[in-house]
């Protein structure tokens, strides 16, 4: 299904960017852009990402890419 209509970020996007190391919706929305245009998919989004964190069967990890933030 489409999660973010802005974007067109589908569940399974998600689902494969959690299995990738995305463990925020702030990772979600550097990799996929999800929630950053009118942000009504920011709650349906957060709990995708929790369901695919927790039907991991992994122990949480740190994520596979480091993320910095670049003053404006």
């Amino acid at each position: 299904m489409i999660v973010c209509v802005c974007r067109r970020v589908s569940d399974k996007q998600i689902r494969e960017a959690v299995a990738d190391g995305a463990h925020s919706l702030e990772c979600l929305q550097f990799e996929l852009g999800v929630a950053t245009q009118c942000g009504r998919c920011a709650d349906c989004a957060s709990r995708v990402l929790c369901e695919a964190r927790s039907a991991s069967d992994e122990p949480h990890r740190p994520p596979a890419r480091s993320y910095a933030l670049v003053p404006a």
